[in-house]
């Protein structure tokens, strides 16, 4: 059941898992994602699902924050102890502050209930464009850090620094523009997938998830009502 397919160009076919207890949601996104080359399966029990990622390979997590046992945040919180899979989280929820958990945690996008399938389907092939925006010719020296754009890895010392979709895709557009100051506005239009409404926060949030991960706080320099610029020293 969860040997990834090839698509009509014998291509492996991207594998996602969702986690959610809406079986009938997992049919009808089963049917629609496949029209885009996107094989889901689904999980409706957190604990199992986790189970199922230390054991399989998927290439995107959508997680629903209203699970039976554990809910989406703590999920994604056990999820990110040993995987930096790409997240999308779904909630039901209105509040913003609920989103900027879910991104606090190291989801890498979230949609509202209820959605339009294609949405979806477009934050999805946001994140997998991330790496590919970039210039992937690019090895850098950061400090004690090297990274490197064309093998999608960043390392301190030859030990390599898990980081997201989203985390990676930031520190890559911030090496490519060393000492310019980039706007919250810029850094969203070039990584694409939050939504307007709470993108100041949701910037904030990956640029403090980056910096923890980093250990080196220098590097991301913040400028205060223009933005951020990565100072490499």
């Amino acid at each position: 059941m969860y040997n990834a397919g090839l698509n009509h160009s014998g291509n492996r076919m991207r594998k996602l898992l969702l986690i959610d207890d809406d079986e009938r949601l997992a049919e009808s996104l089963r049917q629609y994602f496949a029209k885009f080359e996107l094989e889901l399966d689904n999980e409706t029990h957190p604990l199992k699902a986790i189970e199922l990622i230390k054991l399989h390979s998927f290439d995107l997590i959508v997680l629903d924050v209203m699970l039976p046992e554990i809910d989406g945040f703590e999920t994604c919180r056990r999820i990110r102890q040993f995987s930096e899979i790409p997240i999308v989280m779904l909630t039901a929820r209105g509040e913003v502050m609920d989103r900027v958990v879910g991104l606090e945690l190291g989801a890498d996008d979230y949609l509202p209930k209820p959605f339009e399938p294609r949405e979806l389907v477009v934050r999805i092939q946001n994140i997998f464009k991330r790496a590919s925006t970039v210039n992937t010719n690019s090895v850098y020296r950061l400090g004690e850090l090297r990274l490197d754009v064309a093998r999608k890895q960043l390392k301190r010392n030859d030990v390599e620094v898990a980081t997201t979709a989203a985390e990676f895709g930031l520190l890559c557009l911030l090496a490519q523009n060393q000492d310019r100051v980039l706007s919250r506005d810029e850094i969203m239009q070039a990584l694409r997938g939050l939504d307007a409404d709470i993108y100041s926060r949701a910037i904030d949030v990956l640029v403090s998830r980056l910096r923890h991960k980093l250990q080196q706080p220098e590097l991301i320099r913040t400028v205060r009502g223009q933005g951020y610029q990565l100072v490499n020293r």
